[in-house]
């Protein structure tokens, strides 16, 4: 039986660096937002207890995908179960800021959980996730979250859910690379969730993303010409770019004036994740 699972992007509403642990992991403050921006996985069970991994995205090898990580990962706890063949097809760009791997491996850690019949629970679920990646837990418990710690100390809040138009500039950034920056702010002041929803906060990687990469400051000008009542974003590490809408309509009309040179998505804000949707 094959079915397919959705792994939907994330963007980040605000993202804060508060200071760095000793073992190297930064903490931080931010928001999670989903969209309905999606990637979407097949799973297949095999005879054998092999993970393969079938993709178009072939910029990391099948062994360091953070899918088959998660299935090994999942694989181990059970002490071996039976294999699995794998298709993911990416639609979220990769080195944006929109979280798809962790989502991919989110969904994996879910979809293996029913099919492997192993009746762990969510929280188990993304204990073991975040041994993979430190953004997978909110993936899995498919739910807009408050996070603290190294993203993983999460508080189910409900923002507005606008429309967003989505702008990927076409360049990938690493995260690794931006949270290495000497002058990437590490000791910002923690706020609450009162002073987020009053406006006062920030992605602190967005000045240094648009330094660095002229496609981001780009994307943001043409943000901020295009819809002066809404400040333009950058989620996570970036690169895409975003701007939030009341309806469709408008994010759809400015959609059609996105540079040749870049791409543009029109979604919408999820509180509840497309994940538990499922996409049958």
């Amino acid at each position: 039986m094959t079915t397919n699972w959705l792994a939907p992007a994330k963007i980040n509403l605000f993202l804060h660096i508060t200071g760095r642990r000793s073992d190297g992991y930064h903490t931080l403050q931010t928001v999670y937002q989903f969209v309905n921006l999606c990637d979407v996985l097949q799973f297949e069970l095999r005879e054998d207890n092999e993970i393969h991994l079938k993709s178009d995205f072939d910029e990391v090898p099948p062994e360091d995908n953070l899918v088959v990580r998660a299935a090994r990962a999942l694989q181990s706890h059970a002490g071996g179960r039976s294999g699995i063949n794998i298709t993911l097809t990416k639609n979220i760009p990769t080195g944006g800021g929109l979280g798809g791997g962790s989502s991919d491996a989110a969904t994996t850690l879910v979809a293996l959980n029913e099919f492997w019949r192993m009746g762990l629970s969510i929280k188990e679920l993304a204990e073991i996730g975040v041994t993979v990646s430190a953004d997978v837990p909110v993936f899995v418990y498919g739910q807009s979250s408050w996070a603290e710690g190294i993203g993983d100390k999460l508080t189910p809040v409900a923002p507005v859910e606008p429309w967003y138009l989505i702008v990927n500039p076409g360049v990938q950034i690493s995260t690794e690379a931006l949270f290495n920056v000497p002058e990437l702010t590490r000791n910002t002041s923690p706020i609450t969730i009162r002073d987020f929803m009053d406006g006062r906060s920030t992605n602190v990687f967005e000045s240094i993303a648009m330094a660095r990469y002229p496609q981001v400051r780009k994307a943001f000008e043409f943000l901020a010409v295009n819809n002066r009542e809404r400040r333009a974003k950058m989620s996570g590490t970036g690169s895409c770019v975003y701007t939030a809408f009341e309806t469709e309509d408008k994010a759809q009309a400015l959609f059609e004036k996105v540079p040749s040179d870049m791409t543009g998505y029109v979604v919408q804000g999820r509180n509840a994740s497309p994940l538990y949707d499922f996409a049958g």
